[in-house]
């Protein structure tokens, strides 16, 4: 399940894994310009959002949300109902963007947490969302509360001269800031 679908999400994970079952999520239809691959794609409001997923009980071996916490209107019944959804032994994927992003520079792109008006309040708490996941019997893969890869960050270090003067996010950018929090989890049972 891929919670917060856009951007060509369905069409690119069939491209990847034409095997897999996709069923994707969202409040819209945000920027899908490649034919949908999806075998199930819901539409919902952004009120009944949490309570679609939650209509998939223990359904999926694994749930992707990047980039869609910040953006609910009910966080918490959403992480709730997308951990509910996963098989035991299943996993989860989350992105999102690090309480410290609302302190970086402000970018086209998104680099201040701000420069989104679609986030809600304030960036999801890395603490709290790790939390939940422990209470619900969820051991960790791979957590990081700022995602800075070598690779990436040496390419945002380079480009940050450009990026500053255009005021404008580049491949590297998330990493030599570290925007991104991270959390790949497995359900024990």
């Amino acid at each position: 399940m891929d919670v917060g679908c856009g951007n060509n999400s369905p069409y690119r994970t069939k491209l990847i894994r034409p095997d897999c079952h996709y069923t994707g999520i969202d409040i819209g239809d945000y920027n899908q310009t490649q034919p949908n691959a999806a075998d199930r794609y819901v539409l919902t409001t952004p009120e009944n959002f949490a309570s679609e997923i939650g209509q998939f009980s223990k359904q999926f071996d694994a749930v992707i949300s990047a980039h869609n916490l910040e953006h609910c209107d009910h966080r918490q019944a959403t992480l709730e109902a997308m951990l509910q959804a996963i098989k035991p032994g299943g996993k989860i994927y989350l992105a999102f963007p690090c309480q410290a992003s609302t302190a970086f520079p402000k970018r086209q792109g998104t680099l201040n947490y701000y420069d989104d008006p679609t986030h809600q309040l304030m960036p999801p708490d890395f603490d709290e969302v790790m939390a939940t996941l422990r209470k619900r019997s969820f051991s960790f893969i791979y957590t990081s509360r700022r995602y800075r890869p070598l690779p990436f960050r040496i390419l945002g270090l380079l480009l940050e001269p450009l990026s500053w003067f255009q005021k404008k996010v580049f491949k590297g950018t998330w990493e030599y800031y570290g925007f991104e929090s991270i959390i790949w989890a497995r359900r024990n049972h």
